[in-house]
């Protein structure tokens, strides 16, 4: 089985996962996986930079 938070990284939105999951709710998989995925932080930086110019 392929871990949650590579499918969450690769743009899966998180209430699917927390569905496929059988998660009791969505926070419960952003709770748990997220805040492993250090990069999510880092694209979502890198795609602001470029949308207000600063890259």
């Amino acid at each position: 089985m392929v871990d949650a938070f590579i499918l969450v990284r690769d743009g899966v939105p998180a209430k699917v996962v927390s569905e496929r999951l059988g998660h009791s709710s969505i926070q419960v998989t952003l709770d748990t996986y997220t805040h492993y995925v250090r990069e999510l932080h880092d694209d979502a930086a890198a795609k602001v930079a470029g949308l207000i110019g600063l890259e």
